[in-house]
């Protein structure tokens, strides 16, 4: 069954959140062709099983369940991919967002007044969010959207708005350069779109959260700054090996630090004073990147211990080929510290490569057994 509006909503535990939000949309768009469609990024709380109960009543409403995956731009786009509506908007599922602007961004883009119509908290004419966001979250919002115009020229009050309503062909244009990564999907669309897009922005006030917890920290706006990294490069470089590298220039940090520390602070051969920082960087390295660069896919409690080891093991065939090159280039006379970097360099690389496709989803497998 085909609807004219599809509205996205990525859960990740609110079972008490779904009932009330769908009444609403049921209040708000009667006579209005519609469908909700939840995406669960495997919620531990029963969020699937209300979702399940509500499918079975009502064929407005859809869910997918993710599992081993997670991130609200990511589910969004998902959600999207999965319909033949007209028109898609999406929104929060913790009942912040006031469902009551759905209608009107509806006949904006049925005028043809826009293309993309945003729900913003800081117009000068109306629209609120101070008062009901918490004092983290309005840093967020205040310095995302600050980098994002400044950066990527993109005039909006509010770029990192959640709640926005577009015509299924601009996502149909845009969706092969979306990132897909982080929670920020509107500043991802509008980068990605160029500046043909019709932008129409329309007021609403923040509502406070009924139940639930919020799921934004401050690594949000770490994963924004490296979106507006990767727009500002033309998506020459995904994000996620812009992370990489930022991890691996730490690890190459640390791996001089314990080379040094090694040959001359302890007297060390070089032979092991490179088999040491190799080591420590690769832990390094292992942990900084399940936190920052594989967050959406991130590994807790026995999954985590198993990703280092199989995290080790592939990659001690990275540290044998290091450690052996620049043995062999520091005993020919290059410099400690260029014979070390050129060693760590070719270890990155394979590491990149190996843990890419390899060690995330081989521990999330391997647990899953």
């Amino acid at each position: 069954m085909a609807f004219e509006l599809t509205i996205v909503v990525p859960v990740l535990n609110e079972r008490d959140n779904i009932g009330l939000l769908v009444d609403r949309l049921e209040a708000t768009l009667a006579g209005i062709d519609w469908e909700v469609v939840f995406v669960d990024d495997d919620s531990t709380d029963g969020t699937l099983g209300v979702c399940k109960s509500l499918a079975r009543k009502d064929d407005r409403v859809r869910f997918i369940r993710r599992i081993g995956r997670r991130g609200l731009s990511s589910a969004c786009l998902e959600g999207m991919a999965t319909s033949a509506s007209l028109y898609f908007a999406v929104m929060d599922g913790d009942l912040q967002h006031d469902e009551t602007l759905l209608p009107e961004m509806l006949r904006c883009l049925r005028a043809g007044e826009a293309d993309l119509v945003v729900g913003s908290r800081y117009m000068e004419d109306g629209g609120s969010g101070s008062g009901s966001q918490s004092k983290t979250r309005r840093q967020i919002s205040v310095i995302g959207g600050w980098f994002g115009r400044l950066m990527l020229k993109v005039h909006l009050s509010d770029p990192m708005s959640g709640f926005f309503m577009i015509r299924a062909e601009v996502f149909e244009n845009t969706v092969r350069t979306v990132s897909g990564m982080g929670f920020k999907i509107l500043l991802d669309i509008v980068a990605s779109a160029g500046k043909d897009l019709r932008i129409k922005e329309l007021p609403f006030v923040f509502g406070p959260r009924r139940h639930g917890e919020s799921k934004l920290d401050t690594l949000v706006l770490w994963e924004f700054l490296l979106l507006l990294i990767q727009k500002l490069v033309r998506d020459v470089l995904p994000a996620r090996f812009i992370m990489f590298v930022i991890a691996g220039s730490l690890g190459a940090v640390l791996h001089l630090g314990v080379l040094g520390l090694g040959l001359r602070g302890l007297g060390w051969e070089f032979l092991w004073a490179q088999a040491a920082a190799a080591a420590a960087a690769m832990v390094f390295n292992y942990f900084l990147n399940n936190l920052f660069t594989y967050r959406d896919q991130r590994l807790r409690g026995g999954r985590l211990f198993m990703g280092l080891v199989s995290f080790s093991l592939i990659c001690s065939i990275g540290a044998v080929v290091n450690v052996n090159i620049a043995e062999a280039m520091y005993r020919v006379g290059w410099p400690w510290w260029l014979a070390g970097l050129v060693g760590a360099a070719i270890g990155a690389v394979w590491n990149y490569a190996v843990s890419s496709t390899l060690v995330w989803r081989l521990a999330r497998r391997t647990a899953a057994r």
